[in-house]
């Protein structure tokens, strides 16, 4: 009686102590996953974001199933997946106090419905509430995309609020230094033959007018903003503050134009010696130059509803 009592204690002590802890669990889990816990219900979802939780938790939520064509969620996640593995690499125990995971919306539709999400891919970081980094309020930080889909910004931007940075480097891109290595032979092999053409000063100034034509159009405009260049079946945006690709391009053209018209008829006609000639060039690139103003009038005008004049349209 007295042994079979000792086998039962014995027995209840050692389940006490094979009982793992959360923390225990979430990083056996994680180390299962080559970094990345892969939620699939929302057991392990609850287990990552515990109220007495004293360690960090990065959450991807995404939809890769291809039925779901979610382009963005396929773009982004090799890059969480890839900072996720640099974390592998962090010695212990700062690697056990941030856990990184993905949850597919087709495998835990109910975690999608409990934090009402609507799209993907989202990222939310949850914070410690207990311990040295623990915050009062449990409310997730959500990743900014504007930064791109990128594995880089994310490193960057997370490693604020881990243990210790993301020791994330962007594996080398030998496709880009093949390309460049090409160049550089290509370039070599022909700046014999180009030479002459790279030291003529018509060269340089056609250059230099080009691009001050194009960048006094809004190039940049368009370039900082990501502006498509078309919207809706429509070239020209209306108001102010906004500009596509395509209406950049064409006013470079009208700009060109107008400026290599005046130039004709200010330094070219003048330096004809048959009077018929210059009369003609005169009346030639004097209507060129009327009519391509009231193009220019009328396109700003369609740009700029309400303005009320024009030349001939």
């Amino acid at each position: 009686m007295r042994l079979s009592i000792f086998a039962l204690l014995s027995l209840s002590l050692g389940l006490v102590a094979a009982k793992k802890s959360p923390q225990e669990e979430l990083t056996e889990l994680a180390a299962a996953g080559n970094g990345v816990i892969k939620v699939t219900n929302e057991r392990t979802f609850d287990l990552l974001t515990l109220p007495s939780r004293n360690w960090s938790a990065a959450i991807q939520f995404t939809a890769l199933n291809p039925q779901r064509k979610c382009k963005p969620c396929s773009e982004f996640d090799p890059s969480f997946t890839a900072v996720a593995k640099a974390w592998t690499t962090v010695s212990e125990p700062e690697r056990s106090d941030h856990f990184w995971a993905t949850l597919d919306f087709d495998e835990a539709q109910q975690v999608f419905q409990k934090l009402s999400l609507a799209s993907a891919p989202v990222v939310h970081f949850y914070m410690p509430l207990a311990g040295p980094r623990g915050r009062a309020k449990d409310t997730p930080l959500k990743y900014d995309f504007s930064h791109g889909f990128e594995a880089g910004p994310l490193a960057e931007q997370l490693s604020s609020h881990t243990p210790v940075p993301i020791p994330y480097k962007a594996p080398i891109d030998w496709a880009s230094w093949a390309v460049y290595a090409a160049f550089g032979l290509f370039f070599l092999v022909t700046l014999p033959l180009v030479a002459p053409f790279l030291q003529n000063r018509w060269v340089w100034a056609a250059g230099s007018i080009v691009t001050s034509l194009i960048m006094t159009s809004g190039y940049m405009f368009t370039r900082i903003r990501g502006m498509p260049m078309t919207s809706g079946g429509q070239w020209i945006a209306a108001g102010y503050q906004s500009q596509y690709g395509q209406e950049t391009q064409v006013v470079a053209a009208i700009y060109g134009l107008l400026g290599g018209s005046f130039l004709m008829l200010t330094m070219v006609t003048p330096t004809q010696t048959s009077p018929a000639r210059q009369r003609t060039q005169v009346y030639v690139w004097t209507a060129i130059i009327f009519v391509v103003y009231s193009i220019l009038i009328a396109l700003f005008k369609m740009k700029n509803r309400g303005y009320p004049f024009s030349l001939l349209f």
